[in-house]
């Protein structure tokens, strides 16, 4: 795989996407975006293993992806939208981005930081596994969402203003303290 990786990086061609597996190394794929200043995941990339690193891309699009094993770092990118991503077994940092929309994402495993971000509504989202940051964000609605294993952090919000911190737990199950 390796010796795959130099050949793209040497060439920066576009072939071997078509050629590849849907699923990719974190590690290979962010020097790849990062090395070749990419706007986009190729489309055909599906599965990340391990974690992926986009802090300080251009990136403004996930493409197809669906999935990343670890961590997922989105910290101040210009993506819009999450797309097809439905879930991230680690930590997912949006914070500071241009993010409006989560798109399919359903579950994050560990931590969810969408402090100061224009974020509106959780949509499909169930379930965090650790602490859910939303202070300074614009969410008025928290969707779907059922369960934050850590904290809940809503301090500075519109939502923090419509809820009693007992309405907010009738709501979802948060496992340590909701801020308000």
């Amino acid at each position: 795989m390796k010796s795959l990786i130099r050949k793209i990086l040497k060439e920066n061609d576009w072939d071997w996407m078509e050629e590849a597996s849907s699923t990719i190394s974190g590690e290979e794929l962010g020097k790849f975006i990062k090395d070749n200043h990419l706007t986009q995941i190729p489309d055909h990339i599906k599965h990340v293993e391990g974690n992926l690193s986009l802090y300080k891309t251009n990136i403004k699009s996930l493409g197809n992806l669906e999935s990343v094993g670890g961590w997922l770092d989105l910290y101040k990118t210009k993506i819009k939208s999450l797309g097809n991503l439905q879930s991230v077994g680690g930590w997912l940092d949006l914070e500071e981005g241009t993010i409006e929309d989560l798109g399919n994402l359903q579950s994050v495993g560990g931590y969810l930081n969408l402090h100061n971000t224009q974020i509106e509504d959780l949509g499909n989202l169930q379930s965090v596994g650790g602490d859910l940051y939303l202070y300074n964000s614009q969410i008025e609605d928290l969707g779907n969402l059922e369960t934050v294993g850590g904290s809940l952090n809503l301090e500075g919000t519109p939502i923090s203003k419509k809820y009693s911190e007992q309405e907010i737990r009738n709501m979802v199950n948060v496992g340590d303290e909701v801020f308000l």
